[in-house]
């Protein structure tokens, strides 16, 4: 529904799936998933509320669309924080930067997000999009045991479990039970303990 010139709503020709989803993503941000409504961001955007059908068929199809291009926004950040020419600490490091810094960012949507990374009913894409932010992981520890750095054995086992530690300071900072500057602060010490256990040396 195009919009008369003037007209002060944020949505007035275009792409309206990408206004709808800018718009939930907003939404999410400030009130939360259970605020989210196709009527109201029909209403926000001045559109009719019949337009958003077109789009999305219901709330979950939305929410599933907000958690794609959060998985994909991840992929991206870590892919480019991933530098393969870095010793292993510091690239692990940097890529753990990244995904913090993706955590601190975006709290809401990465609650969202991980809602549904495990439901076996979430659409092929959303699935694609969720293995791909494991590839960057992935790559530094084929890499590091290539090169004699790390344990042998099953990569997706060892990619499991520094995720697991990765994740758990993660959702500890979206929860705000860990301060965000101590977290991105601690990355350092994190990877260094992950690499080189707890025992002195």
């Amino acid at each position: 529904m195009h919009q008369p010139e003037g007209n002060s709503r944020p949505y007035h020709h275009g792409d309206l799936r990408a206004a709808l989803l800018s718009a939930a993503e907003r939404t999410l941000r400030t009130k939360g998933a259970t605020a989210l409504s196709l009527r109201e961001l029909a209403r926000d955007l001045g559109v009719s509320h019949a337009a958003p059908g077109r789009h999305f068929k219901d709330k979950q199809a939305l929410l599933d669309a907000l958690a794609l291009t959060g998985f994909q926004r991840m992929a991206a950040a870590l892919d480019a924080a991933d530098d393969p020419a870095l010793p292993l600490e510091l690239r692990l490091t940097a890529l753990t930067r990244a995904y913090l810094g993706f955590t601190v960012d975006n709290p809401a949507l990465l609650e969202l997000m991980y809602a549904r990374k495990h439901d076996p009913d979430i659409p092929a894409r959303l699935a694609t999009a969720i293995a791909r932010t494991k590839e960057p992981l992935f790559r530094i520890i084929t890499d590091a045991q290539r090169r004699g750095e790390i344990v042998p054995g099953d990569p997706e086992h060892i990619v499991l479990l520094a995720g697991a530690s990765l994740h758990g300071v993660a959702s500890l900072t979206a929860t705000g039970h860990l301060p965000p500057e101590s977290a991105l602060t601690g990355v350092g010490e994190l990877i260094h303990h992950l690499l080189h256990g707890l025992r002195p040396r």
